[in-house]
C-alpha cells in the first residue's frame, strides 16, 4: 500500500498519478457537501496558491525569499480597493492584483537576483518591510484597520459571488488552473533549467545560461502566482489587513511549503491545509497559544521529516525501491 501511494505522488506511474490528483480533486469538488465550511476551505486553498507560488522559486529554483508576503498581501489590497473603492468587476480586480503583484516583482527581483543565499532572503525582507510600511501609512488603505467590507460582485457580470458556493467552485478552478500552470513550469525545458540552476549554478553558466534572465522570471512568476492566492483572500473574507502583509507571513508560507515537502507538487497543498486547519482547530481552544503549539508542532516534524511529509514519503519508496 505504501509502496504504491509513493509511486503516486512521486508521479512515477502517470496513471496512478493522474488517479491521485483526481481523487484529490473530487474531494475538493465535494467538500461543501460533507459538512467542510467553504469560507475555510477557501482561505485553504488561497494559502495553497501561496505555497505553490513560494515552492517554485525555492524547490526548483534554490532561491529562499523572506519577503513573499508583500506580493500576497499587496495583491489582497489592490484586489480590495479595486473592488470596493473603484467598483471594477471580480475578475478585473484579480487581474489587477496579480498584475500588481508581478509588476512589483520586476524591479525587487532585479535587485535581488545579484546576490545569493542569505543576502538574498535579507534583500526581499528589507523591500517587503518598505511595503509594509507604506501600505501602514498610505491613505487608501485604511492603515491597521485594513480595507473592510470588500464586496464580491459578480463574475463577469453573471455569477453571484455572494453566494458562498459559487465563490468556492470559481476559487476551486482557479486553484486547478494555477497547480496546472505549476506543473507544466516545472516539466518544461525553462523548468529543467531552473532545476539546473538550483543544484548547480556555475556549471548553468558554463553552459551558456543567461541565470540572471531565468531566475528573474521565476521571480516574477511565483509572485504572480502569490498575487494570485492574495487577490483571492479578500473575496473570501472580505477585507485585506496588514496581516497580510507582515513578516510573519512570509515565515508562515516557508512553514506550509517545508512541512508540505519542499520541491514536491503535493508537498505545499499539504502543507497548506495542514497548518490552516490547526490554526482554525486550536484558535477556539488554545487562545494566544495558538502560535506556540504551531511552533512546537513544526519543530517536532522537522526533527521527525525533515524533508517533509511527502518528501519523507518520496525517500522512502527510493530506499525501498534500492533495496528491492
Amino acid at each position: 500500500m505504501m509502496n504504491w501511494l509513493g509511486k503516486l505522488i512521486a508521479g512515477d506511474e502517470r496513471g496512478t498519478a493522474r488517479l491521485l490528483w483526481l481523487v484529490g480533486f473530487v474531494v475538493l469538488v465535494a467538500a461543501p457537501f460533507v459538512g467542510l465550511y467553504p469560507i475555510f476551505v477557501m482561505t485553504a486553498i488561497c494559502f495553497a496558491i501561496y505555497a505553490m507560488a513560494f515552492n517554485l522559486l525555492l524547490g526548483y529554483t534554490g532561491l529562499l525569499s523572506f519577503g513573499h508576503a508583500a506580493y500576497f498581501g499587496g495583491a489582497a489590497y489592490v484586489t480590495a480597493w479595486l473592488m470596493k473603492q473603484q467598483h471594477w468587476s471580480p475578475e478585473l480586480a484579480i487581474a489587477g492584483g496579480v498584475l500588481a503583484a508581478a509588476a512589483l516583482a520586476v524591479p525587487v527581483g532585479l535587485i535581488a537576483i545579484r546576490r545569493q543565499g542569505i543576502y538574498f532572503a535579507m534583500i526581499t525582507l528589507a523591500l517587503a518591510y518598505m511595503l509594509y510600511f507604506f501600505f501602514l501609512q498610505a491613505p487608501f488603505t485604511g492603515g491597521e484597520d485594513g480595507i473592510q467590507g470588500v464586496p464580491r460582485g459578480k463574475l463577469f457580470g453573471l455569477l453571484p459571488l455572494q453566494d458562498d458556493l459559487v465563490l468556492y467552485y470559481v476559487v476551486l478552478a482557479l486553484f486547478v488552473g494555477a497547480f496546472a500552470f505549476v506543473l507544466r513550469v516545472v516539466h518544461s525545458p525553462y523548468g529543467q533549467v531552473l532545476k539546473a540552476i538550483r543544484e548547480n549554478e556555475p556549471r548553468a553558466i558554463s553552459l551558456g545560461y543567461d541565470v540572471d534572465r531565468y531566475k528573474l522570471l521565476a521571480f516574477v512568476l511565483s509572485a504572480a502566482l502569490a498575487g494570485l492566492g492574495g487577490a483571492l483572500k479578500p473575496l473570501v473574507l472580505h477585507l485585506a489587513t496588514l496581516q497580510d502583509v507582515r513578516w510573519e507571513q512570509s515565515g508562515e508560507v516557508i512553514l506550509m511549503t517545508l512541512l508540505g515537502g519542499l520541491g514536491t507538487f503535493a508537498g505545499p497543498v499539504l502543507g497548506a491545509f495542514t497548518v490552516i486547519g490547526l490554526q482554525n482547530f486550536l484558535s477556539d481552544r488554545a487562545g494566544s497559544w495558538t502560535g506556540v503549539i504551531i511552533g512546537c508542532i513544526f519543530v517536532l516534524c522537522v526533527v521527525a521529516f525533515r524533508k517533509g511529509f511527502v518528501g519523507e514519503l518520496l525517500a522512502w519508496q527510493k530506499r525501498r525501491e534500492k533495496r528491492s
